[in-house]
């Protein structure tokens, strides 16, 4: 072979080298991404604005609502055969498992999870947790007594003093109600004693929040972040930890199977499980998926959450039964 020969032969075998070892993945995310999300205006402006620092060549369109208007949405889009959201970010995982179930994710089996909790994303990698929302007890600091536990609530000092979202609007308390049905220390009966203690249920989290700062209900069911952000504020109110744990959602991200902008939908989910997109999620003042990355400003020193085992398809499976059984015992 001579040199010219032989000199071809190389640039040519490092050519082919380098275009079979490069993935068709692995090219510059672009175009246009729609995202679906059920955050707040605040976090989801906060999201978009990061990501697009990172990949500046992406024009994301963003619908934004909550859970339910959301899939409402998607619903008469997937009946007309048309879904238009490449991303999802929304409030719980029995969303997404339920999509899961109906064969609209798209797995991403390659997405980076050193760091986050086996319990913190899909087993077969359809969506992942960006966040972890706990469910706790909130107390006005003028409030008599501090309960300790969940079974403290239901005791007669407690009657006619506390407020819980309603799982009828609440993703997160939907999420809650599942996963405490479920053990044999609380179960439904524990529901019932809360209100048979006159305990109401309100539209969300946002009016417990409300109702524990003025002193209205002295004792809330509430989401950690809502509480300690009110806190820092100047509201009067402590959150507890129960003993027995605390429920949590973890406002997962997924990519739908029908995304036309597959580079940029799992460009999307490389930067919520980035140290970046976790870092942007402790500066909202969430706890974040991967821990390592830090804690919000309001988190307690020393604090440690015993986070209560959910079984997700178990969630799905009984979630109309469970909400029909809550509206009948507390109303809607």
């Amino acid at each position: 072979m001579n040199v010219v020969s032989r000199r071809t032969f190389i640039v040519a075998a490092v050519a082919a080298f380098v275009f079979t070892a490069v993935p068709a993945t692995a090219q510059v995310p672009s175009g246009k991404l729609v995202l679906y999300t059920s955050q707040p205006e605040r976090d989801a402006s906060q999201t978009v604005a990061a990501f697009k620092k990172t990949y500046p060549g992406v024009d994301v369109d963003v619908f934004r609502s909550g859970t339910t208007e959301v899939m409402g949405k998607l619903a008469a889009e997937f009946s007309a055969g048309q879904p238009k959201a490449d991303v999802l970010l929304l409030a719980d995982a029995a969303t997404m498992e339920a999509l899961k179930k109906d064969g609209r994710l798209l797995p991403y089996p390659q997405a980076r999870l050193d760091g986050f909790d086996s319990g913190a994303y899909d087993a077969d990698r359809t969506y992942f947790g960006s966040k972890l929302i706990t469910t706790g007890i909130a107390v006005n600091t003028a409030a008599k007594n501090r309960p300790a536990s969940w079974a403290d609530l239901a005791k007669p000092e407690y009657k006619g003093q506390i407020a819980m979202p309603s799982p009828l609007y609440s993703g997160a308390a939907a999420i809650m109600l599942g996963t405490m049905t479920a053990r044999p220390d609380l179960g439904w009966s524990y529901f019932e004693k809360l209100k048979a203690a006159d305990a109401v249920a309100v539209r969300g989290n946002g009016a417990v929040v409300t109702a524990v700062a003025n002193g209205e209900k002295p004792y809330g069911v509430l989401v950690d972040f809502m509480a300690f952000n009110a806190k820092l504020k100047g509201s009067p109110i402590d959150f507890i930890f129960p003993a027995e744990g605390n429920p949590a959602v973890t406002e997962p991200v997924a990519i739908l199977k029908t995304t036309a902008n597959q580079p940029a939908a799992k460009a999307f989910i490389d930067f919520i499980l980035s140290d970046e997109g976790q870092k942007l999620a402790v500066s909202m003042g969430y706890i974040p998926a991967k821990a390592t990355v830090g804690m919000p400003s309001w988190y307690p020193a020393g604090a440690k959450i015993k986070l209560m085992p959910t079984d997700i398809s178990k969630v799905v499976e009984t979630n109309s039964a469970n909400l029909k059984r809550f509206a009948d015992l507390f109303g809607n």
